[in-house]
């Protein structure tokens, strides 16, 4: 049997010796912190799970390939800084019947090293392509050290705790729950309201899948398609956020339904919940057959922003106010995931404190 280490891969981004790759993973030209684009790490934090994983499927099926099930977590800890090298560390955590967790660590080298983010991903082994495409299982790793069951550990809590939001997400509302929506409610009665309305605070692109775009046979790249996602999601938060969002956390990502080539998609971002400082921005990624005869979501993405100056410290933003039942809807899930998030920062998970 196979222990983790064993599927360890480590992938470096020289910025500081590639000029022409540092300037492809700017924000902007000129001096910044954080100028480091987060929606190209998604492409490599993705393209590095699914190599990871498919280390190990070959193993076992030399003709399988892997897709992506759903991107966990990830939670940001330090700003990244476009000038210096970036890492990333990957290994198998966890493997299922025919799933895995992948551990993606991303940091700037050092003595020691300064973590960037946190990143779990869940890729399932296949066989075959198309509608014929089958899920084939997969050995089970062996653990030989305390570090290996313990980040094993993490990997069934972070299952279990998925699970748990699923069932509290159809729950209904808390009193205090009950009482926040009923005081955003309220204040929209008031004369001379000019808050912020949910339903205003929008974006929206259509794109068409080409074979660039494409990741295994048939089938586009998830990690374009979150990179995607992300890029409008930032673009709607700054309808909110007076200064500059800087992305947290990426909530976990479902991918239901694979995108094909020449599917057309229409990305759609949402504000749907605001805290003191940050911004939670929900995008849903609709795929549409050239035909138009198939329609289906294909992803729901919900991403944490906060609102910070030049400095990166964290400065205030105004209140969301959701107007109908769907809005209500969202921003109470959003608010259940920013009081998730703050708990663990107040266990000290979360490095960053922006």
């Amino acid at each position: 049997m196979i222990r983790p280490s064993e599927t360890s891969i480590t992938r470096v981004l020289p910025l500081s010796s590639d000029s022409a790759l540092r300037r492809r993973f700017m924000v902007v030209d000129e001096p910044l912190q954080g100028n480091l684009r987060f929606g190209l790490m998604l492409e490599v934090l993705d393209m590095l799970a699914g190599e990871t994983a498919l280390a190990y499927v070959r193993r076992f099926h030399p003709e399988g390939h892997v897709v992506t099930a759903a991107i966990d977590s990830i939670r940001i800890r330090h700003a990244g800084d476009v000038a210096r090298d970036l890492v990333f560390h990957s290994s198998i955590n966890l493997v299922g019947r025919t799933s895995m967790e992948v551990g993606i660590r991303a940091e700037h080298p050092g003595a020691p090293p300064d973590r960037i983010a946190s990143c779990y991903f869940t890729m399932v082994a296949r066989s075959g392509s198309g509608e014929g495409a089958t899920s084939i299982p997969i050995p089970p790793l062996a653990y030989g050290d305390d570090l290996e069951r313990h980040r094993a550990e993490k990997a069934l809590a972070r299952r279990e705790a998925h699970r748990r939001e699923l069932v509290a997400a159809s729950a209904p509302p808390s009193p205090e729950e009950s009482r926040l929506l009923a005081t955003l409610q309220q204040a929209q009665l008031e004369p001379g309201f000019a808050g912020l309305l949910a339903g205003k605070l929008v974006t929206e692109s259509w794109e068409r899948m080409y074979p660039e775009q494409e990741g295994v046979p048939k089938t586009i790249f998830g990690g374009y398609l979150i990179r995607r996602a992300f890029e409008l999601s930032s673009i709607c938060a700054e309808l909110v956020a007076p200064d500059r969002p800087v992305v947290v956390a990426v909530n976990r990502i479902n991918f239901f339904h694979p995108v094909r080539l020449d599917d057309k998609l229409h990305f759609t971002s949402r504000v749907v919940y605001t805290g003191t400082t940050s911004i939670c921005v929900e995008t849903g990624i609709e795929r549409i057959s050239r035909d138009r005869t198939s329609k289906a979501i294909s992803n729901i993405c919900l991403f944490t922003f906060v609102n910070v100056d030049r400095d990166l410290m964290p400065r205030p933003v105004p209140k969301v106010y959701p107007a109908t039942a769907a809005e209500d809807a969202s921003y109470l899930e959003a608010h259940r995931h920013h009081q998730a998030h703050l708990r663990v920062r107040e266990d000290g998970v979360l490095a960053m404190r922006i």
